[in-house]
């Protein structure tokens, strides 16, 4: 019984090794259309945002 369990793991793990790429592409995209639907119906709001993280990383990372 245990052979079994543990050949229909193996089997299991072979069918899923490019599921999580495939899974973070899918996640990335559906962040990036969640995001610029936003943005479309706010955009007041994502400017000021993008002008913060901007400001921020501006600050943060200033070459001198």
């Amino acid at each position: 019984m245990v052979s079994t369990h543990s050949r229909s793991n193996a089997s299991l793990a072979s069918k899923t090794s490019s599921r999580p790429a495939e899974s973070t592409h899918e996640l990335t995209q559906d962040m990036l259309q969640v995001v610029t639907e936003y943005a479309r119906e706010n955009p007041g709001y994502a400017a000021l945002v993008c002008l913060g993280v901007g400001f921020v990383l501006g600050w943060k990372l200033k070459p001198w």
